[in-house]
């Protein structure tokens, strides 16, 4: 159907709200991809030049939209497309999950239901956003809107929006009322809460300009102490993300603060319509709101969307606590350095044990559930020990680094000597810490095994364990690297929960909760158990972190062979202990290509490790603080510049740090 076959229908049906044709309009003004922003282009060009040299097409169609418009309740759409609401997020979740198989009922008496049937396409956004602004304005034009004509159509309209403002209001005053918003800021409770003045404010300013409406003589106030109030509103709102940095935050405060947040942008965007009076100011704001309700329309079911904006202050300070944690992982000079040799030397050590124990359990007659478990145990047992003896897994750095290097991303944006640096430094300390788990963890399975032959006179393994063990490793003949960015994922996934952990610590007063205990006290004395508690507001995300870690280590594989998927987990650490119980299971008979490819293989395991979980945890990092990175080939270029002139430095510190 061609445009003008269209505008000649609504000229034909005049003073009708039946919806359908325009509708139809937007179909074809719509390209084929939502990209083909040149080709919506052209057809809105096609619609002007048909408006403007057939002035009664475009009086049929001015009155047409007015129509249609005026005959519904449009409060809802302005107070509640795309406003959070209360709901909380997996009921939301759960809802839109729902909705996505058998959409809601459409209720034409409200033009929210009525203005998602039009713009039904869920990339529609994308082009009416593509089109140039100039373009929709050019068309707004042509139509001839005459702004107090519009509003004052049985005062409909402009009674709707004054209705929004009050809704809007309300919901500003409930959520400031909040005890969670109150717990994070006291002073709420102390002085005048701007969240219900604000709501005095709106009120007075709805009736009298309800009053004005019907008597043009009779004055009404402005709106500029109402912005006053509201900026004192968002003023709050900073603060409390503010204090969040050092006390956490939760999921619900997240929703809380989004739901203020675009409640008070879109009662701004509402009085600007109300009060200003310069036509121009009028249309741009107005086709602002459009744009902004057409992309909350598109992306009402969008599960994506609902993660994401409930979520992002918790991401920020999940990579905090990891950046935080990172800067234990960088050696700025020879005596850290050494020190963290002597940390993953230690956990090598103990890597060496939790190795051979999983080989003993794997010779038990179990299911694969009972493998689960007692792999995930010894895992989690193993990791946690490691960090309670204040030692060093090397691939759970990455996580942590990447995060410290986001964080340096956003302060020095500007500053690649100092982001040079700090990379260098990362480089090197994460290769020490490699070296000393591998070559820790290598002869400590060795000897183990030396020992175990010595002690039962036979060996740890036999010769087709200790083939498959070798097989493991090989990069050509066996999914190693794959099962290897497997484990990739789960470093990375540890290290955002082991934020999460962190964060949850501190925003629920995990260690002041403990110390109210008064069984705990009587049992361990209040000094041993305030140190206790001390310790597990610390500690409490690492804890967590490596105890699901080693849960994600112990059941993948497991699951793998209950699904009959080629899944597992491969780790540079152990794969180095296997390897020295190979040696020995196969009586040192092994050829030197063997020796070559198993070696390669260890080594490319630790590369995807670190590789998989760096990348997701650096993009993770970014996306929380919103930071885009545009010098990287500059960085890569200082990079490599330093590498040829100080190598020796990525891999060891340099003298003049001592």
């Amino acid at each position: 159907m061609s445009i003008e076959t269209i505008l000649e229908q609504i000229a034909a049906t005049p003073n009708t709200s039946d919806a359908t044709n325009l509708r139809g309009l937007v179909a074809v003004l719509r390209p084929k991809r939502a990209s083909q922003f040149n080709v919506a282009t052209e057809r809105i060009h096609a619609l002007c030049h048909l408006l403007h040299s057939q002035p009664h097409y475009a009086e049929a169609l001015r009155n047409y939209l007015v129509c249609v418009v005026s005959a519904r309740k449009t409060m809802h759409l302005f107070s509640d497309t795309g406003i959070t609401l209360t709901t909380g997020f997996w009921s939301a979740g759960w809802q839109r999950l729902l909705f996505k198989i058998l959409p809601p009922l459409v209720n034409d008496d409200y033009l929210r239901d009525v203005f998602g049937t039009i713009f039904n396409h869920v990339d529609d956004y994308v082009w009416i956003n593509g089109v140039d602004e100039a373009v929709w304005l050019e068309l707004i034009q042509m139509l001839g809107f005459r702004v107090r004509e519009v509003q004052s159509k049985s005062d409909g309209i402009l009674g709707e929006l004054l209705s929004a403002l009050q809704v809007l209001s309300y919901r500003i005053s409930a959520i400031g009322l909040e005890s969670e918003l109150v717990r994070n800021h006291p002073a709420i409770e102390r002085y005048e809460s701007p969240f219900l003045r604000q709501n005095d404010e709106i009120n007075e300013y709805v009736k009298e300009f309800a009053a004005w409406l019907q008597d043009h003589s009779l004055e009404h106030r402005d709106a500029q102490h109402i912005e006053v109030l509201l900026t004192q509103c968002e003023e709050v709102v900073i603060k409390i993300r503010r204090t969040a940095a050092t006390q956490g935050v939760s999921v619900s405060l997240t929703r809380l603060l989004l739901s203020v947040t675009q409640s008070i942008a879109r009662l701004r965007k509402l009085l600007t319509l109300i009060e200003a009076s310069d036509k121009e100011q009028i249309l741009r704001t107005g086709f602002g709101l459009f744009k902004e309700l057409v992309y909350a329309d598109n992306r009402k079911y969008s599960l994506a969307d609902l993660a994401r904006s409930h979520t992002d202050l918790i991401t920020l300070q999940v990579t905090e606590h990891a950046g935080r944690s990172g800067e234990h992982y960088v050696a700025d000079n020879r005596r850290e350095w050494f020190a963290m040799l002597r940390s993953a030397s230690g956990a090598g050590f103990v890597v060496g044990f939790m190795a051979l124990i999983k080989i003993l359990m794997s010779k038990l007659p179990l299911a694969p559930f009972g493998f689960a478990f007692l792999f995930s145990l010894n895992y989690s047992a193993g990791f946690m020990l490691v960090h309670i003896i204040h030692c060093t897994i090397a691939t759970k750095q990455p996580a942590m680094t990447a995060a410290l290097i986001a964080k340096s991303l956003d302060q020095n944006k500007r500053n690649l000597d100092d982001l040079c640096e700090l990379v260098v430094q990362v480089i090197r300390t994460q290769f020490i810490a490699i070296i000393g788990n591998v070559a820790i963890a290598m002869p400590t399975a060795y000897l183990l095994a030396v020992a175990w032959a010595g002690v039962t006179g036979s060996n740890f393994i036999d010769a087709d364990k200790a083939r498959h063990l070798l097989q493991d490793i090989n990069p050509v003949a066996s999914l190693s690297l794959f099962h290897a960015a497997i484990a990739g994922v789960c470093l990375f996934l540890s290290g955002l929960i082991s934020g999460y952990y962190d964060n949850k610590a501190s925003y629920n007063n995990i260690p002041a909760r403990l110390m109210q205990l008064p069984s705990m006290n009587w049992l361990f004395g209040t000094a041993r158990w305030k140190r206790i508690t001390d310790y597990i507001g610390n500690n409490l995300g690492a804890l967590a972190g490596n105890f699901f870690f080693g849960i994600m280590l112990g059941s993948i594989g497991q699951i793998g062979v209950f699904l009959g998927l080629p899944i597992d987990i491969r780790h540079i650490t152990f794969s180095s202990a296997n390897f020295a119980f190979a040696l020995v299971g196969l009586d040192y008979q092994l050829s030197w290509q063997t020796w070559v490819i198993s070696l390669v293989g260890i080594a490319l395991i630790g590369i995807v490790n670190l590789t998989v979980s760096f990348a997701l945890a650096l993009y993770v990092a970014m996306r929380s603080r919103n930071v885009s990175f545009q010098q990287s080939r500059a960085l890569l270029a200082m990079l490599g510049k330093r590498f040829i002139q100080r190598g020796r430095e990525f891999f060891f510190p340099p003298k003049e740090s001592v």
